[in-house]
C-alpha cells in the first residue's frame, strides 16, 4: 500500500477572479484554425515507450519553384537503442509524399537541400550526396563532396557549397587536416594532459575551450552540362574559402572568433555570419555580432572580402539573419541592452548598397524569435511568443503605404517554427499544439487558413489520449493577470479526485507554450500517468510584454512564487476534481531552482522533482560559465555587500533547515550552467535530515537530457517518484530502460 500524503491540505477559497472574456473570445476564433480535441476522447495512455517512438518531423525545405518540400523524419527504436532519420518529398498542393532515402535504424540521412527542382542533396556518413526525385529510396545517391573533417549546416547557392566546420585558427580544411594529423602524433609525445587558461571563458554549455572553433566555409562548385543545356550529375569543386579568415586575430587563440549561425543570399554573392566577439574575461559580456562578406570570383579563383561589421557598437546579442529575395537587404534580431540575454529582440534591417541600418516596428512590446522575408521585400514574417502561443506575425517594413497594417497576427492557437515562403501568399511552417504533434503546415497569408500537410504520427496515436490545454487566467502578484492552463488526465471523470502535477518552466525569462514537446516536460506524459497537469506563465515569462518579462529581475523567489501559490489556489478553487492532498511540483533549470525554493518556503507539496536546478544562489555565480546572467538578474557580484543581500534574499540554501519534502534530484555531469554540486548539496541535506531523497545522475548529459535512452529512464524514474509519493497508480507498467 502506498502511503497517502496528507501534507499541505489547505482549504483553498477562490480569492481571485477568473478572467473569462478574453479566453472565450480567443477560443472561438482558434477553433477555426486548430484540431483541438482530436485525441481527447481516446482511452489508451501515451506511455513512455510509445512517446519515445513517435516520429519527429524536421522543418521544410522548399523547392526553387515553390511546389514541393523536403523534410526529415526521425524515430527511435528502444530495443536497438538507435535512431533512424530519413528524407521525404511532399507536393505542396496535393500532399502526395514519397520517401527518398531508406528508413533504417542506425542510419541518418540529414540536411536536405535542393540543387534544382528535380535534384536534391543530403548528408550521410559525413559526405554530401545528390539524387534525382525520380530515383527514390532504393537508388543510392552520388557523392558530391567529402571534406576530411565533420561539417554541418550545409547549403547550396549558385556556384558554391556553404557549411560550418571546426578548425584551428585561420585555416582551410586541407590545412586543418594536416594539423589534425600532427596533433594526433604529438599526443603520443606528451607526458601530461593539462589545459592552461588565462581568460575567464574556459568552458561553455558542455565543452571546454580548445583551439578548434566553428568557421564558415564556401567551396566553389560547378555542375556539368548535358546536351540541350540541362544540368548534369558531375561536379567540379574548388578549394575551400574560410569566410572568417580575414577577421582580426585575437591574442588568446583559445578565446577567438566562433561562428554560431550564418545566412546566404539566393544569388550566392553574400554571406552574413553570427559570431561571439572575443574579449578578455568575456563570460560577463553578451556581445554577439553580425558580419557581412562578399564572395568574389576572378580568373577562376575565388576569394572573399574583408568581413564588414553590421552591428556597430551595439553590445547586445544579434541573431537570426535573413536576406531579402533580391539579396539587397538583410534583417536580423538585435538585443540592445549589454549583458542581458533576455532583452527584447528588435528587428534591424540593413540596406547593403546604401550602407544604412534601420530598426523597424520599435513600438512592438513582444520579442520576435525568428524572421523570414516575404518575396516582395515589403513584409517580414516573424515568429513571436504571444500569450502562450508561438505565433506568426506579418510586419510591414515599408513607410510608403499607409493602408498596410503595421503588424498582423496570422496564426492563432499553437506554436509555429521553421517558417519558409512558398510563393507570394503562402508560407510553409512547422506547427503544433499541446495535443497536436509537430507537423508541416501550409499557411495562406491572405485568408489566414492553416492546412496540415503532413501527419507523421496519425497511425501511432490512433486510440491514444493526447489532451488539449484548457486555459485559465487569474489575478497574480501585483494584481496582474497571469495565464496558465491544465491538461486533464487520461480517462477523466469529473466526479473523481486526481493528483496534480505542477510544472514550473525554466529560463526564467521564457514561457510555457501551446506546443507538443518531445522532451521531458510534455504535460501529456503526466496526464497519461493519471495526473491533472498544470502550467503557469508567472512573472518573468516572455510573451506578455517586456515589462512582465523584466519584472523577475531581483525577484527570483518573489513575484513568481506569489504567482505559483495564487495559481494553485485558483486551480483548487475552480476544479473540485483536484485533490489538495496529492500535489507534486517539477521543474528544470530555473524551474529546478523554484522547486528548491518551494521546499524551503512551503509544505503544500507531497513530492518534488528538481532537474539541474540551483540550490545556493551565491555559490552558483562562482561556477557558472555565463556570469552575465546572475550579475544582471541579481544586480551585481556576490562579493559586493549590496549585491550579496540580493543573492541571499531568495537563496534556497539560506532556508536549508526548512527543507522537508521528498525530492528527486536529476543532474548531468556536463552541465556547466549549473554544476553538479547544485543538486548534490540538497540531496545530501535531505538524506542527512532523514527525508526521502533520490539522485539521478547522468555522466553523459549536460543541462538537458539529450540522449533518447536517457530520456526513457528519466521519465521512468520521475513518474515512479511522483506516483509513489502521491498514492497514484499509473495506468501502465513503468519498466526501467534496458
Amino acid at each position: 500500500m502506498k502511503p497517502l500524503c496528507t501534507r499541505g491540505i489547505i482549504g483553498a477559497a477562490l480569492f481571485y477572479a477568473l478572467v473569462l472574456t478574453e479566453a472565450l473570445l480567443v477560443a472561438g476564433a482558434r477553433a477555426l484554425q486548430t484540431e483541438e480535441g482530436r485525441y481527447a476522447n481516446n482511452t489508451k495512455p501515451l506511455d513512455i515507450r510509445l512517446f519515445h517512438s513517435l516520429y519527429r518531423a524536421g522543418s521544410a525545405v522548399v523547392s526553387p519553384d515553390a511546389t514541393k518540400i523536403l523534410f526529415t523524419q526521425s524515430h527511435y527504436d528502444q530495443d536497438e537503442n538507435e535512431t533512424a532519420t530519413f528524407i521525404s518529398v511532399v507536393d505542396i498542393e496535393s500532399g502526395e509524399s514519397k520517401r527518398l532515402t531508406p528508413d533504417m535504424v542506425g542510419k541518418a540521412y540529414t540536411n536536405p537541400l535542393w540543387f534544382d527542382d528535380s535534384t536534391i542533396g543530403y548528408v550521410h556518413n559525413g559526405s554530401l550526396y545528390q539524387k534525382t526525385l525520380g530515383e527514390g529510396e532504393a537508388v543510392n545517391g552520388t557523392m558530391v563532396y567529402k571534406p576530411e573533417i565533420p561539417f554541418s549546416a550545409v547549403a547550396y547557392r549558385p556556384g558554391y557549397m556553404l557549411f560550418l566546420a571546426s578548425v584551428y585558427p585561420n585555416t582551410t580544411l586541407l590545412e586543418e587536416t594536416k594539423k589534425l594529423d600532427e596533433d594526433r602524433k604529438n599526443k603520443k609525445k606528451r607526458i601530461d594532459s593539462a589545459q592552461v587558461y588565462d581568460n575567464l571563458w574556459v568552458r561553455h554549455w558542455d565543452e571546454w575551450m580548445t583551439l578548434k572553433k566553428p568557421n564558415v566555409f564556401a567551396v566553389p562548385a560547378s555542375r556539368s552540362t548535358k546536351a540541350g543545356g540541362e544540368a548534369g550529375s558531375e561536379w567540379t569543386l574548388g578549394s575551400e574559402i574560410n569566410l572568417m579568415g580575414r577577421l582580426p586575430e585575437f591574442h588568446d587563440p583559445l578565446i577567438r572568433w566562433s561562428a554560431e549561425e550564418y545566412a546566404a543570399d539566393k544569388q550566392g554573392n553574400r554571406v552574413v555570419f553570427v559570431v561571439r566577439n572575443p574579449a578578455d574575461d568575456m563570460s560577463s559580456r553578451t556581445n554577439v555580432d553580425l558580419y557581412l562578406v562578399t564572395i568574389m570570383q576572378e580568373n577562376n579563383n575565388s576569394s572573399s572580402s574583408e568581413p564588414k561589421l553590421l552591428t556597430g557598437d551595439v553590445q547586445g546579442i544579434a541573431s537570426g539573419p535573413a536576406f531579402t529575395a533580391d539579396g539587397k537587404r538583410v534583417a536580423w534580431l538585435q538585443m540592445e541592452t549589454p549583458s542581458y540575454e533576455s532583452d527584447i529582440n528588435r528587428i534591424y534591417v540593413h540596406d547593403i548598397d546604401a550602407g544604412t541600418t534601420v530598426s523597424v516596428s520599435r513600438d512592438w512590446d513582444l520579442s520576435p524569435m525568428a524572421l523570414t522575408w516575404a518575396p516582395d521585400g515589403k513584409t517580414i514574417y516573424a515568429v513571436v511568443g504571444d500569450k502562450g502561443d508561438n505565433a506568426v506575425y506579418s510586419v510591414d517594413v515599408t513607410t510608403e503605404d499607409k493602408q498596410r497594417k503595421k503588424r498582423q497576427r496570422l496564426t492563432l492557437r499553437g506554436s509555429a517554427s521553421g517558417v519558409r515562403t512558398a510563393g507570394s501568399d503562402r508560407l510553409v511552417l512547422m506547427h503544433s499544439d499541446q495535443d497536436k504533434c509537430n507537423d508541416i503546415h501550409v499557411l495562406y497569408v491572405g485568408t489566414q487558413k492553416l492546412r496540415r500537410l503532413t501527419d507523421v504520427n496519425e497511425h501511432r496515436l490512433a486510440g491514444v489520449y493526447v489532451g488539449p490545454a484548457e486555459d485559465f487566467w487569474f489575478e497574480g502578484a501585483r494584481g496582474d493577470k497571469v495565464h496558465g492552463w491544465l491538461v486533464k488526465p487520461v480517462g477523466f471523470v469529473a466526479s473523481k479526485k486526481y493528483p496534480l502535477a505542477y510544472i514550473v518552466h525554466g529560463g526564467p525569462q521564457q514561457h510555457n507554450a501551446h506546443a507538443f514537446s518531445y522532451a521531458q516536460w510534455n504535460p501529456n506524459m503526466y496526464a497519461s500517468a493519471g495526473f491533472v497537469t498544470a502550467l503557469v506563465n508567472f512573472h518573468g515569462s516572455s510573451g506578455y510584454g517586456q515589462n512582465f518579462t523584466d519584472s523577475i529581475v531581483q525577484q527570483w523567489g518573489g513575484l513568481p512564487f506569489d504567482d505559483l501559490m495564487r495559481g494553485l489556489d485558483h486551480l483548487l478553487g475552480a476544479n473540485q476534481f483536484v485533490d489538495p492532498a496529492r500535489i507534486v511540483a517539477l521543474g528544470a533549470s530555473y524551474g529546478g531552482y523554484m522547486v528548491n525554493w518551494l521546499n524551503a518556503r512551503t509544505d503544500r507539496f507531497c513530492a518534488l522533482v528538481s532537474h539541474d536546478g540551483m540550490f545556493s544562489v551565491p555559490a552558483s555565480w562562482y561556477s557558472t560559465e555565463e556570469l552575465w546572467f546572475p550579475e544582471h538578474d541579481f544586480g551585481g557580484v556576490p562579493y559586493d555587500a549590496a549585491a550579496r543581500a540580493r543573492y541571499d534574499e531568495f537563496n534556497p540554501e539560506r532556508y536549508a533547515a526548512n527543507f522537508s519534502t521528498p525530492t528527486l534530484f536529476v543532474h548531468g555531469a556536463n552541465d556547466f550552467r549549473l554544476t553538479l554540486d547544485q543538486s548534490l548539496s540538497p540531496f545530501t541535506l535531505l538524506r542527512r535530515k532523514g527525508v526521502a531523497a533520490r539522485l539521478m545522475y547522468f555522466p553523459d548529459e549536460n543541462h538537458w537530457t539529450t540522449h533518447t535512452g536517457n530520456s526513457v529512464r528519466w521519465y521512468t524514474e520521475v513518474l515512479r517518484w511522483i506516483a509513489d509519493h502521491s498514492n497514484t497508480t499509473v495506468p501502465y507498467s513503468l519498466e526501467p530502460s534496458a
